[in-house]
């Protein structure tokens, strides 16, 4: 099954998304190697989204992230729609 070309309001929800999850693991001090060897991600995965360069990242990629930072995916919903980590 083909994934859907991904849209300009896609790219812009990934981008708020790889801010908020940059954000949460700044403001926890905590690497981005260290997300990604918690999370069984790549360096290069992590830090793809974080920069908004996955634009779509699958959901089992963001709930590994999330659990890594220790955040609920509500948290990180709240922290994508109000642009904050907090």
């Amino acid at each position: 099954m083909a994934r859907r070309q991904v849209s300009e309001e896609d790219r812009d929800v990934g981008r708020r998304l790889g801010a908020a999850l940059r954000e949460a693991r700044d403001a926890a001090g905590i690497s981005a190697q260290t997300i990604a060897s918690a999370s069984e991600l790549s360096i290069d995965t992590v830090r793809s989204i974080e920069t908004g360069r996955t634009a779509a990242p699958s959901f089992i990629t963001v709930a590994r992230i999330a659990d890594a930072l220790g955040m609920s995916l509500d948290q990180l919903r709240e922290a994508v729609r109000s642009g904050s980590s907090s």
